[in-house]
């Protein structure tokens, strides 16, 4: 099959002409050759051809779009801006900030979870400037206080506030979602409820029960790019071949399956335990693909260890007549079964190794599968020209163990690398070969001649989803 030609796989779901893929091993070719029986949503095909039109530079580089952006987008869409390990406990708060706004999103004593703007009703101070515990919000500047569930306790000097009633100055609230362990908050109280703006994950995710995680690592790094430059980064594979060429032995980047599901999200499968296709396969063995993804992969869950392992590390051999992604799952499944508590024997090498990475516009990004997982969130970073990019690894708590409270973020600032966080492990190493893009992305779109970004019809079709739901809401059509 020419590499022009489109493949259109059984059960497919596409609208309009099907568009070109890759030659060798399809995503489907490899669940069907798993071990144990992959979800079909994991190799069926679900997008709709969007076209081949450029985007305006203009939409990366311009203040003026990014306060359209600000005013228009942020404050009607589902942001992602905590987990529930961040505030276990009655009393516990995150200040979540972005796009110019502030909220304190915080634990009641009854369980549930409320957010108020961080802003004083007196003079405008900021309540809470960190992440804490409180038995009430009270402003450092005069000290009017507010109990946690937004209403007024204290108005110094009452008697000169005789024009103001004390139901006026209640704190403003604003919608809260949470779901898999992830807490959303969003500032407007129309559009879709959380379960519609995110479907079909929670139903894919009935499988990996990322409530049953815990966040193990949490860092975040100023990159000096707009926010939407950096999470399109993540929004494809076959910029491996040339940025991440170590590693191209076990991923299968220019083979990787991208569906879209309506306006807010979308899902990559990059198969990992099978040779790239821009490598030549000739005399390549399984063994080596098997110890390349040893030695590269950074999210297996022997990079977080408890330390029980007898050596720190582990070694996959592959017996004769086996495949190197049948290998790598059997230890994987046993490694994983033995390390968190959980057994995942009916799982499948896919779910075991590839990289199944969701989109939730506009910035939240979690893998899946049964290993530790990242979650990714970017959020402007007071201009348009930077952005603050957070990772995280969400490991799974054993059976019967309480969840620990998540770690602090380790912040990086625009001088320091992904590599100064060591708890990253070869993540970090890989994230710097981004940034070794990334900033340049940002100069060279202001310095275009032609004014416009070209991309590719399949592989980056996420992003023209994506670019598309932009517009829509700077528009006011959603």
């Amino acid at each position: 099959m020419g590499e022009s030609d489109p493949k259109i796989q059984e059960g497919s779901r596409i609208k309009g002409e099907p568009l070109s893929r890759c030659p060798g091993p399809s995503v489907r070719d490899l669940a069907l050759a798993d071990t144990n029986p992959v979800p079909e949503f994991l190799y069926t095909d679900v997008y709709e051809n969007l076209g081949s039109e450029p985007i305006p530079a203009a939409r990366y580089t311009d203040p003026a779009f990014f306060e359209l952006e600000n005013q228009k987008m942020w404050p009607r869409v589902w942001q992602f801006a905590a987990r529930e390990e961040d505030l276990p406990e009655t009393g516990d708060y995150v200040v979540y900030e972005n796009a110019g706004k502030s909220f304190i999103v915080l634990r009641q004593q009854d369980g549930s979870v409320r957010a108020f703007a961080n802003v004083c009703l007196h003079r405008g101070r900021k309540l809470k400037t960190e992440d804490g515990w409180t038995a009430e919000l009270q402003c450092p500047f005069h000290g009017f206080t507010w109990n946690n569930d937004g209403t007024l306790k204290q108005m110094p000097c009452r008697w000169d506030f005789s024009h103001i009633r004390n139901e006026e100055m209640k704190l403003p609230e604003v919608s809260v979602g949470r779901w898999g362990g992830y807490i959303f908050i969003r500032q407007s109280s129309e559009g879709p409820s959380l379960e519609e703006y995110l479907a079909p994950m929670p139903d894919h995710f009935k499988r990996w029960r990322h409530e049953e995680c815990a966040t193990a690592v949490w860092v975040g790094k100023v990159v000096p790019a707009n926010w939407k430059v950096v999470m399109e980064a993540f929004m494809e594979s076959w910029h491996t071949v040339i940025t991440h060429p170590q590693l191209l032995p076990f991923t299968g980047d220019a083979n990787s399956l991208y569906n879209i599901y309506g306006d807010w999200v979308n899902m990559t499968v990059t198969p990992f335990g099978t040779m790239s296709p821009h490598i030549d396969p000739q005399g390549k063995e399984q063994q080596w693909i098997v110890d390349e993804f040893v030695k590269y992969n950074g999210r297996s869950s022997d990079n977080y260890d408890d330390g029980s392992a007898a050596d720190g590390g582990y070694n996959v051999n592959v017996p004769e007549g086996t495949s190197a992604r049948a290998a790598l799952g059997a230890s994987l499944r046993e490694t994983t079964t033995r390390m968190f508590g959980h057994d995942v024997s009916f799982a499948s090498d896919a779910e075991m190794m590839d990289a199944i990475l969701y989109n939730v516009f506009p910035n939240f990004s979690p893998w899946a599968g049964f290993q530790p997982n990242i979650v990714y969130r970017w959020r402007p970073w007071h201009d348009v020209d930077h952005c603050l990019m957070e990772v995280r690894v969400i490991t799974r708590v054993p059976p019967g163990q309480p969840r620990p409270k998540a770690p602090p973020m380790k912040f990086l600032g625009l001088d320091q690398k992904w590599t100064e966080a060591p708890e990253l492990g070869i993540l970090g190493d890989v994230f710097e070969q981004d940034m070794g893009n990334l900033p340049h992305v940002q100069t060279g779109l202001k310095a275009t001649m032609t004014g416009t970004v070209q991309l590719a019809n399949y592989q980056e079709i996420q992003i023209r989803q994506f670019q598309n739901t932009v517009a829509k809401y700077v528009n006011g059509e959603l």
